[in-house]
């Protein structure tokens, strides 16, 4: 939401939706790498996560045979 209708509306913390994963960022504000040396922890998510992958369903390419 927008800061201005929350501090309008009061709405409460809980019901502020928050990202729960977010890529990490250097000084500059550019993303961080992962460090592969350390493979329990991802430093290129905050809180050293990566969020899973979503299965992308594709269409199946069909062969149209020509009858001659």
């Amino acid at each position: 939401m927008w800061k201005w209708l929350e501090k309008l509306i009061g709405v409460p913390d809980t019901l502020i939706l928050t990202n729960e994963y977010r890529r990490a960022r250097t000084k500059r504000g550019r993303f961080k790498g992962d460090d592969k040396s350390t493979a329990d922890i991802n430093e290129a998510w905050v809180g050293g996560k990566a969020p899973k992958r979503k299965v992308r369903y594709t269409k199946k390419k069909r062969i149209h045979l020509r009858k001659k």
